[in-house]
């Protein structure tokens, strides 16, 4: 024989009354006045949750069904509340709806590349809140994109971020631009909602779908670090050669190279000792031996002797003066030593180089 549905309505579990056999309900429910009826009962004893994440026109749905409904039976609710409880009861495992829920779920498990390439592929580019993705963006990225966007869009923008954030913007912009942007924030008051969600998603589309690059470094960088490592007769008459191709690109080049004779001007006293402490000493002693005795790394050779100890700078000294002449080779292999500890040191954190312009 079967047993008889038990009522499990939250209020006689709460006083621990005796669970009361079901009774047949007097009125018919479609799910989604069920569904009201169980947000309004969850409400009415405090519960805390949030429904942002149904779809807009569900929400809406569940107002109206909310707003129609006047009163049900006590038999009604009891029957609706059993069958809300039996649903939950019998859910194994909930997965995310849609593939837009799956790749939701899957953010942070796949590459990003790997999650770019299915977001393209599908079509599902950005979904939820897309100013909580435009919010995490750098300022000087942000400034970038409003300056290829309309003033309105821009205003648009700079309006529905926060205050903070707009006027480190404004920072990064050109002062007309600047200045315009600003005016037409005064215009933003008359935008509604619905068009302050389609330009955020625009914006958020564009970045979600911008080209995927092969190489994470810029071209510059490469090319200087490149240029790096190459012997001084190579990097030179590689230099000259960019100047006459692209004078431009040659002075920015420039600027990412690091090399010895830059120590005197990009290295601060106070990081020597973590440098000379990460080389050979051997290495550091041939490379201030060479150094010393060429007229153009023998300012550098001498900054680092003067930001060491004075015991430490005239023991390798002393230890460069008894190698005496160093083969060109060998020298700048262990001057290119010093320079790519200094290289992993910057990439790690551990020192800052000092801009040439500084």
């Amino acid at each position: 024989m079967s047993q008889p549905v038990v009522s499990q309505s939250p209020v006689a579990g709460a006083t621990g009354v005796p669970p009361i056999p079901a009774r047949r309900p007097r009125q018919v429910l479609t799910k989604r006045q069920k569904a009201a009826v169980i947000v309004r009962l969850l409400l009415k004893e405090g519960a805390k949750f949030s429904l942002d994440d149904l779809p807009e026109a569900l929400q809406i749905e569940l107002t109206h069904e909310m707003g129609a409904l006047r009163s049900i039976d006590k038999d009604t609710l009891d029957a609706v509340v059993a069958e809300f409880i039996q649903d939950v009861n019998d859910v194994g495992a909930a997965f995310p709806g849609g593939i837009e829920n799956a790749l939701e779920l899957l953010n942070g498990a796949l590459s990003p590349d790997a999650l770019r390439r299915l977001r393209l592929q599908t079509g599902v580019v950005v979904q939820g809140d897309p100013w909580k993705m435009i919010e995490g963006l750098e300022v000087p990225h942000l400034a970038e994109i409003l300056q290829k966007e309309s003033i309105e869009t821009s205003a648009v923008v700079l309006a529905k971020l926060p205050v903070p954030t707009s006027a480190a913007i404004l920072g990064h912009l050109p002062g007309e631009l600047a200045r315009r942007i600003t005016y037409a924030v005064s215009t933003t008051g008359a935008v509604d909602p619905e068009t302050v969600r389609t330009i955020g998603h625009a914006i958020a589309t564009e970045i979600a779908t911008a080209e995927l690059k092969a190489f994470e470094e810029e071209p510059v960088s490469r090319v200087g670090a490149m240029l790096n490592f190459s012997r001084a007769e190579t990097r030179d008459r590689v230099l000259d050669g960019l100047v006459e191709e692209d004078e431009s690109f040659a002075t920015q080049v420039r600027k990412a190279i690091f090399t010895f004779n830059d120590i005197e001007t990009r290295i601060t006293p106070r990081d020597v000792p973590k440098i000379t402490r990460a080389v050979d000493q051997q290495q550091l002693v041939t490379a201030i031996a060479a150094a010393l005795a060429s007229e153009k790394e023998r300012a550098s050779a001498e900054f680092i002797l003067n930001s060491m100890s004075k015991r430490m700078s005239e023991q390798i000294r002393e230890d460069a003066e008894d190698l005496g002449r160093v083969k060109p080779e060998d020298g700048e292999t262990a001057m290119a030593a010093v320079v790519g500890a200094i290289r992993d040191m910057e990439q790690a954190g551990e020192l800052t180089l000092v801009t040439p312009e500084g």
